[in-house]
């Protein structure tokens, strides 16, 4: 059986803050009445008025989403969207045997990958590094770890800066996951277990039952432990998500979600450069610890508590309010090579060091949702408040950098200990931060005339820093307090073309999601500006979306190296990205369904100071960065993936994915090349049963998917040919 219908929710806290999140939700309750479906206009024709729509999971069968919670924080139809945006729908994901993020985003235009130390998901969005712009039902998570799509229903991923509703961040676009959600009067379940290669085993279970007619329970989890093409490498995971949806009356409903994620693998940096390109080795060649299991393991642990609770007043006024509590712990130890490369002796050096990290924090977020008619417009008023507090405590040591060199082609060796010393050093003090932010913000969406339509909005964000030490150094603390804005006009001149122009503004502070430093305490927030035109277009009666972005993105004040003081850092710096976005998703006469993008970024540092070294001979050596490429930038990517529906439950299909080819760094120095490979996948389904067959990498490319973007080294291989068997049972 398939849901029909899926409700928003609010997580109680975990255990031990339980009681102070408890009072939040009561006095949410209190105050409220309860929180709100906000939920965006929908319009049919040029002609319709604004009306409250539900994207439920029907509208996200097949590849064309009909919505996006994303842009707008309600559910809007992608047509009335004065912005790029790109669903990832689970059933693509689901046809891809996708498992992971770096899976899922290959399908969205502009989106590259660094391999995030070998500890977290860290992607770049049109050229700029999109490090901390992770969010969950529209809710941050900026927690540095691997998420699991098992609770996962669409993931989407809003291009350009996106302040107006989400605060600090976001240069070049931010992904949200929509999490699966409980469905009230349906009971359904699917249980699976994928085989692979590299003894790749992954369980999941998705379960959903009403509890009388105002409740509904659901369960997501999953288990998978594998080896990989990574010499040493391993992935050892669970994730459990329960949730419960209560329906007080039809105007009143209260969801509470929990996740509990635990994930460990061996920290994996990659392989060092060679003349320009990276070292000539075997993809599995690791550069760690000769015991990587032993001296090398990253372990993860997430927990979230959301409870979201809605309530409609009439057909004009809704009211949502949701409390996010969640907490992380990392445990990262690793050995890398990040030294410089020789290459008479052909040796490079190794730095050994580990990470300890704990955070914990909160964020409620209040939305009134207002459809009204006024001075003869009919319009959608979104206006909301925002209250978070994030702590962080960081302990990191490690030796000096290439503090042991070991051969480029036989890097097998344990690592020498991190000397003493280096625990007492400045760099290895503890330090404790908090982050505080107080937000207003507000949205209107008009229909100017039948052809015609309008969106703006702006947020005031308050954002305070305080970063101390647990010895020697003095305390530092900074408080930004920034206007975002946002505005956009869409033409509509029919039911299938859709027409934008846009223009929208963030900001990122110093530290940003990080300690502040001596260094830059002073500096004022980076701002960042998308100027963007494009057009929608719903074809073949909505079965097939088509979408083009043309866009500017400029982001300014970027802090370099005072050259006249090197202990300090001054806002001088630019970097732009003129760029075009294609994308087409949904399904062809024939019974094709069809993803394809392609982006074009042109990507430049046109203003700095800064100077880098590169870890190439020679060594020291000061290289300018204006001018420069941005690292990990492709100027070309494209992919097409499509699965043909063959009748009696059969279908079969397959893609390509290129890549063209990215600096390692800033230096521009090394250079990844350009890469393209092949999948193919085929299924058979019954209403029960489903078997699926996806062949990775089918001609075993040697390519290059990621790299650190800072150094010239610490280069990620992609997988070789890769098999991958899926069993699903429903009920």
């Amino acid at each position: 059986m398939t849901p029909s219908s899926c409700l928003p929710a609010i997580a109680f806290p975990s255990p031990r803050p339980l009681r102070r999140l408890s009072l939040l939700a009561g006095a949410a309750l209190a105050s409220l009445s309860g929180a709100v479906l906000a939920q965006s206009a929908a319009q049919e024709s040029p002609s319709s008025t604004l009306k409250e729509v539900t994207v439920t999971a029907e509208d996200d069968k097949g590849y064309a989403p009909a919505a996006t919670s994303t842009a707008t924080k309600g559910s809007a139809p992608l047509r009335d969207v004065p912005q790029a945006v790109n669903v990832l729908s689970g059933q693509l994901l689901r046809d891809q045997g996708a498992t992971s993020m770096q899976d899922a985003l290959r399908n969205a235009p502009g989106v590259s990958f660094n391999h995030g130390d070998g500890q977290r998901d860290q992607v770049v969005i049109r050229g700029f590094s999109a490090i901390s712009d992770w969010f969950v039902d529209g809710v941050r998570d900026d927690a540095l770890y691997f998420r699991d799509l098992s609770d996962t229903e669409r993931i989407e991923v809003l291009k350009g800066p996106a302040a107006v509703l989400y605060g600090r961040g976001s240069s070049g676009g931010l992904i949200n996951r929509v999490t699966k959600k409980p469905v009230f009067g349906d009971r359904f379940g699917e249980v699976s277990l994928g085989l692979g290669s590299h003894d790749y085993k992954r369980a999941t279970a998705d379960l959903n039952t009403p509890i009388g007619e105002n409740m509904a329970f659901r369960l997501n989890v999953a288990r998978e432990k594998s080896d990989s093409y990574r010499d040493q490498q391993f992935t050892d995971r669970y994730n459990i998500a329960p949730s419960l949806a209560i329906k007080f009356n039809p105007q009143t409903d209260l969801l509470l979600q929990y996740t509990n994620l635990r994930d460990q693998r061996l920290t994996d940096f990659g392989i060092p450069a060679l003349n320009g390109r990276p070292v000539d080795v075997p993809v599995g060649a690791y550069y760690g610890s000769a015991h990587g299991r032993r001296d090398d393991t990253v372990t993860s642990k997430v927990q979230t508590f959301t409870a979201t609770l809605n309530h409609r007043f009439d057909d004009t006024l809704s009211l949502r309010n949701t409390t996010r509590y969640s907490s992380y712990h990392l445990d990262r130890n690793n050995t890398l090579p990040s030294g410089t490369t020789d290459p008479v002796r052909l040796t490079v050096g190794r730095t050994r060091g580990f990470v300890d990290r704990d955070e914990s924090g909160w964020f409620n977020q209040t939305d009134l949702t207002w459809r009204n008619e006024l001075g003869g417009f009919k319009q959608e008023w979104l206006i909301g408040a925002e209250l978070g507090v994030q702590r962080k405590r960081l302990y990191s040591v490690s030796s000096a950098t290439g503090a042991q060199r070991v051969n480029l082609f036989n890097p097998v060796a344990d690592p020498l200990p991190i000397p003493v010393a280096n625990y007492l050093a400045d760099s290895a003090i503890p330090s404790n931060s908090e982050f505080k932010t107080a937000a207003l913000y507000f949205q209107d969406q008009i229909t100017l005339a039948p052809q015609w339509k309008a969106l703006v909005g702006g947020r005031y964000d308050v954002f305070r820093q305080d970063t101390s030490f647990e010895r020697k150094l003095a305390p530092l603390e900074r408080t930004d307090r920034k206007f975002s804005p946002r505005a956009g006009l869409v033409w509509q001149p029919d039911a299938v073309q859709s027409y934008y122009v846009s223009y929208s503004r963030s900001f990122q502070p110093s530290g940003e999601n990080f300690a502040l430093s001596a260094s830059n305490i002073d500096n004022a927030p980076e701002i960042t500006v998308n100027k963007e035109i494009g057009a929608k277009f719903d074809l073949l009666d909505g079965a097939l979306n088509f979408t083009t972005a043309l866009f500017n993105l400029e982001r300014s004040g970027i802090k370099n190296t005072d050259p006249n003081d090197p202990r300090r850092q001054i806002n001088v710096g630019t970097q732009r990205t003129n760029g075009l976005e294609l994308a087409l998703n949904g399904r062809l006469p024939g019974r094709w369904d069809v993803s394809a993008g392609y982006a074009y970024l042109d990507a430049k540092m046109t203003k700095s100071l800064a100077t880098v070294s590169s870890l190439q001979l020679p060594v020291g050596a000061a290289i300018p960065v204006q001018g420069k490429t941005p690292s990990l930038t492709p100027r070309h990517s494209a992919f097409v993936w499509a699965m043909k529906d063959l009748g009696n439950g059969f279908s079969a299909g397959g893609g390509l994915n290129y890549v063209s080819a990215r600096y390692a760094s800033l230096s521009n120095l090394v250079t990844l090349p350009s890469y393209l490979t092949a999948d193919l996948a085929a299924s058979y389904k019954t209403d029960r049963y489903e078997i699926s067959l996806n062949l990775k990498n089918i001609a075993n490319r040697k390519y290059y998917i990621s790299a650190h973007g800072s150094v010239d080294n610490l280069i990620l291989p992609g997988p070789g040919r890769e098999v991958q068997l899926t069993l699903r049972a429903k009920f």
